[in-house]
């Protein structure tokens, strides 16, 4: 199968003969509507009805108890890892194979990511190769919690990731995690519309976490969002992202240091009219995942899908070349031909300021980086 046919094909899908993004946002309820309704109220901050309304919208449709909206995923997880005690100088288990935005927010805190290897048919966080290291490398002392045998560091939280939409085995990961004391945070910033077994993704942790950047599968050009069965951890959460301060008529007392990462009311009108449309964009996006899926079959290129027992959003589409000359030589010529695909990215654990960062060898994480592209999936119109 030649590069151009693969090209022309994509070309065919979207029925464009121009420039084809890989992940555009698709605006087509009452986004404008409930802009204007929110610009004419002058409510356009972070105190409105349209945060309130999101809110609990999204708690409803992921089947958490609780929501709260604050301003991107990167902050969301700053703060999920905040509220469950997550400590200057702990660690905290994650994966290499990440937005850069998971060690991010784990380094805000003053913590350090230790990196887990993932399976290659999920591109999550593999359960196997987290009970090996813990295994290895970790105990459990005489306070309940564990710690890190060869740096001495109390393991905190682990944050594994749902890559791409595609829903990792969590609930393995969550035993784990349970059986060692250790708190579990879903990153599930891509994984909006997926479930594992039944369950939508960020409810098998103590929090989960979301994104609605400019690229994900609704969007309000930023914003970000946690959900939660605790109403202890939900009050917290909500009053550490805005600013601390204490309820009052008209007295600005604030009783510990806090952050301004409420989600304002013009970006909540946008994504309680996305999320309005989510179903259908769920609907668009796993038909074109079925299209891959059938054109590379019995082919030498791999598309990436759902695994048992899992319903991915397929938030972007993946698929693995035979290795990395092929995975340069992909890229090269569809960008060049008009169509956007992307590697994956740089492994954590070799950007400089993580490079000293402990893992386990990274085996299948390195395997995938060679080989992996993401090609375009919009929802289609």
């Amino acid at each position: 199968m030649s590069i151009e046919s693969i090209i022309s094909f994509i070309r065919h899908t979207f029925n464009s003969s121009g420039f084809i993004q890989l992940h555009t946002p698709h605006f087509g309820g009452n986004e404008k509507k409930y802009l204007e309704e929110t610009i004419d109220s002058t409510y356009v901050s972070s105190v409105g009805p349209f945060v309130d309304k999101f809110e609990k919208e999204f708690a409803k449709y992921t089947g958490a108890n609780y929501a709260v909206a604050c301003v991107n995923g990167t902050n969301a997880l700053q703060i999920a890892l905040l509220v469950n005690e997550v400590a200057y100088n702990d660690e905290v288990l994650s994966q290499a194979l990440t937005f850069i935005a998971t060690a991010n927010a784990i380094s805000y805190i003053g913590a350090t990511p230790v990196f887990i290897d993932v399976d290659k048919d999920t591109l999550g966080m593999s359960p196997k190769a987290l009970l090996a290291f813990l295994t290895e490398n970790a105990q459990k002392r005489g306070d309940g919690f564990t710690y890190n045998r060869v740096t001495g560091k109390k393991i905190s939280a682990c944050v594994p990731m749902h890559t791409f939409g595609l829903p990792l085995r969590i609930d393995e990961i969550a035993a784990i995690c349970k059986e060692w004391n250790i708190v579990l945070i879903e990153d599930a910033a891509e994984s909006l519309g997926s479930y594992y077994k039944g369950s939508h993704t960020g409810n098998f942790g103590a929090i989960g976490t979301f994104s609605f950047n400019g690229n994900k599968i609704i969007t309000s050009g930023g914003g970000g969002a946690l959900i939660t069965n605790d109403e202890k951890l939900a009050k917290r959460i909500k009053h550490l992202t805005t600013q601390a301060k204490l309820p009052h008529p008209w007295r600005f007392t604030h009783d510990e240091i806090g952050y301004n990462f409420r989600l304002p009311n013009l970006n909540a009108a946008l994504l309680c009219a996305q999320l309005e449309q989510l179903n259908g964009f769920l609907e668009n996006k796993r038909e074109l995942a079925k299209i891959y899926e059938n054109y590379f079959r019995n082919t030498d290129i791999q598309f990436i899908k759902e695994i048992e027992n899992a319903k991915a959003n397929y938030w972007l589409n993946v698929i693995l070349l035979n290795n990395e000359q092929a995975r340069d030589e992909f890229l090269n010529q569809t960008n060049e031909g008009g169509v956007m695909t992307r590697p994956a990215w740089d492994l954590m654990n070799t950007l400089p300021m993580f490079a000293n960062c402990q893992h386990d060898g990274l085996e299948n994480s390195q395997w995938i980086a060679e080989r992996l592209v993401n090609i375009p999936s919009s929802v289609r119109k």
